[in-house]
């Protein structure tokens, strides 16, 4: 049975979740950085990576998986790379840092490319691809894990469902931001069907022993969009990240090799400057040309309107910067119980 929604406004809901962070441990600005991160997932639509993955984070730290307190190191440096050591940092600091480096080196050389490692997930990385598009840059991210989705022809875990997303700005238009899971859907939308009380739908994932399933407690394989596509993309993405690190987190898993079970991911954050190729200004010019020129196309049958990436998610953040964020009533609950642990007030009540 679906499950009454509550709404909260969406700065409560990040100086709550700030509260949180620093009952954790982690500095003032850590906590703004990782409380921003998680409530522009909200605000978007993108509840999958948005509080909801609160709980997991209070836990990872209870166990001794995330360092609320990093001593973030950059391992190896050219003037275009980077090679970052996250000292198991939650993951939106780790990933701000990473680009935050990137776009440094693409300022002086035109092209940053940051490899992080040993960090937790950075959830929602379309967060850290605008910052390079609100310095007039492309950004460009990715982070994967262990396996949780199934190879095209396979019913096991064989390849991470890790996501990828790149960000171009526009003069007149929103910037132009993609932001996917390789799976047909991300995990996290399990999790809130989970705590939404609702089902979810045929090919999205399977069962523990690999058959398909409707149920979201059941569903512990992720499926790829596309077959062989997205399962191909992830494999390469293993390739680029865990291999690239040292730090492999499919293969060893896959042969038993004793790889070390902590929870943590290899991130790529990369910035491409803009002025290095063109002028910035025509360069986002034709980019609105571009965008207008496919919304002016004939539309399919049943569809009234064609979306550019980021589209959608712009319209729900303005509706749920006005309205409120839509929280479930199993959310809330676990929101109530994090709340309890520590002592902080949660503006919101079953």
């Amino acid at each position: 049975m679906e499950q009454k929604e509550f709404y909260i406004d969406w700065r409560l809901l990040k100086e709550f979740t700030r509260q949180v962070y620093l009952k954790m441990g982690l500095s003032s600005e850590d906590a703004e950085i990782g409380a921003d991160s998680i409530v522009w997932a909200n605000l978007r639509g993108v509840d999958s990576h948005g509080v909801l993955r609160l709980q997991w984070f209070v836990q990872m730290a209870d166990d001794g998986q995330l360092n609320p307190k990093p001593s973030i190191k950059v391992l190896r440096e050219t003037p275009a790379i980077l090679f970052i050591d996250g000292d198991r940092a939650l993951g939106a600091v780790g990933a701000t840092f990473a680009m935050k480096c990137a776009m440094e080196k693409a300022k002086k050389v035109g092209i940053g490319w940051a490899l992080l490692t040993n960090s937790a997930t950075p959830l929602a990385i379309g967060y850290y691809t605008e910052m390079a598009v609100k310095a007039d840059m492309i950004g460009i991210g990715a982070t994967f894990a262990r396996p949780n989705m199934a190879p095209y022809g396979a019913k096991s875990p064989g390849v991470h469902n890790g996501p990828i997303s790149i960000a171009v700005p526009a003069k007149n238009h929103r910037p132009v931001l993609l932001d996917m899971a390789t799976s047909v859907v991300a995990r996290g939308k399990i999790d809130f069907a989970i705590d939404k009380g609702t089902s979810i739908p045929q090919g999205w994932a399977l069962d523990r022993d690999g058959k398909s399933t409707t149920d979201p407690n059941q569903a512990v394989i992720m499926l790829p969009f596309g077959g062989y596509k997205a399962a191909d993309m992830a494999f390469m993405f293993e390739c680029l990240t865990g291999i690239m690190a040292g730090d492999p987190l499919v293969g060893p898993a896959l042969l038993n090799k004793g790889n070390d079970p902590r929870h943590r991911q290899n991130t790529i954050m990369a910035a491409i400057d803009i002025a290095a190729f063109t002028d910035v200004e025509s360069y986002k010019a034709q980019v609105d040309d571009f965008i207008a020129g496919v919304k002016a196309l004939p539309k399919a049958e049943g569809f009234d309107r064609i979306y550019i990436a980021g589209e959608p998610e712009d319209e729900i953040h303005n509706r749920r910067a006005q309205n409120g964020i839509p929280l479930p009533e199993g959310t809330v609950r676990n929101l109530q119980n994090i709340a309890q642990k520590f002592g902080i007030e949660l503006p919101i009540s079953l």
